[in-house]
């Protein structure tokens, strides 16, 4: 009989974890809008707030040719612009309240051993997907009128990680990360201490690029996880590597400091400064961590954030800065 139990039990445990969970965010109540500020115009913060910021532009006034000749002030603000799924189960997406599509066929069904996550040596590796949407927030809810500062655009799915081979393959990613070779040594390692103090207390060392801080190395560029304390850490490390993917594509560009002003430019080799994270799922991120920088520690903003089984799969609203040239 016990046997009999056994047999009949496993199977419904495996499909258990296989299950798909999330939930729709609210654009209202799941923001942490004080991941807003600071609000500043030149260096000089207009809404200061406790967060750390980027370097801003010295004088309050600036002047433009593209994409609109214009002379303006000089504003930096953070802004919603990006939603991200982030998951062990290929095809799950957590913030469309947990659906798992069936593609018919086996593309991203291959991850890294271990990647359940479950028992001994399989709480150490991880591999993670991730999906990008466009979540222009305050675009969308019409919370700024003709600001042309504003990225325009409604809720969009951008990107999947399934249909990447480059994400699935350590190997095939050095087409992108070449150098990942050269920093894969104990003292480009050990440089990475810094970033995580320096990132957890203020913003990233963004000369060691390298570094995702407290998560880990940034290379190689996929959500391959070989060392991962828990789903919070390898979940924020697999986001940071898509993010630095990104970049380094062409696809993702720089937004911020005296440079983005005008325009958006090319950014191959990421500034993780531009970028802040906030959960949100399968708990939304509230309090001094809500919105924390790359590589920022995940102990504090991770207590509490990662629910067994039915709250392994991640969410994430991603913040970035913008400098701009306001009519």
């Amino acid at each position: 009989m016990a046997l009999a139990v056994i047999m009949v039990s496993l199977p419904q445990r495996a499909q258990a974890q296989d299950v798909c969970h999330g939930r729709f965010v609210n654009p209202i109540t799941d923001i942490c809008w004080g991941c807003l500020f600071p609000l500043t115009v030149g260096e000089i913060p207009i809404w200061p707030s406790s967060k750390p910021d980027t370097d801003n532009p010295i004088l309050p006034v600036c002047a433009c040719l593209s994409p609109l000749p214009r002379i303006g002030i000089a504003v930096g603000f953070w802004e919603p612009v990006r939603l991200a799924d982030v998951t062990m189960k290929p095809w799950c997406f957590v913030n469309l309240g947990g659906i798992s599509l069936d593609p018919g066929f086996a593309i991203g069904q291959k991850t890294l051993a271990g990647a359940s996550a479950v028992g001994g040596k399989q709480q150490m590796t991880g591999g993670w997907h991730v999906h990008w949407y466009m979540y222009p927030l305050i675009y969308w809810l019409e919370l700024v009128a003709d600001f042309l500062c504003l990225e325009p655009g409604s809720i969009d799915l951008l990107y999947l990680t399934e249909i990447d081979p480059l994400w699935q393959d350590s190997e095939l990613t050095l087409i992108i990360n070449p150098e990942a070779v050269v920093f894969s040594n104990p003292l480009a390692v050990a440089a990475c201490a810094a970033d995580c103090v320096a990132s957890t207390v203020s913003k990233p060392l963004d000369p060691l690029f390298w570094c995702a801080g407290c998560q880990g190395t940034m290379y190689p560029l996929n959500g391959n996880i070989a060392a991962q304390s828990g789903h919070v850490q390898g979940s924020r490390l697999a986001l940071d590597r898509f993010a630095f993917k990104l970049h380094r594509m062409g696809i993702a560009w720089g937004t911020s400091g005296t440079q983005g002003l005008c325009d958006k430019y090319i950014m191959p080799i990421m500034q993780k400064s531009q970028y802040r994270f906030q959960a949100t799922n399968p708990v939304p991120g509230s309090g001094p961590g809500a919105c924390m920088p790359i590589g920022g520690t995940s102990m504090v903003p991770g207590s509490g954030q990662m629910l067994p089984v039915i709250g392994e799969d991640m969410g994430y609203l991603v913040w970035r800065k913008r400098n701009c040239c306001v009519l």
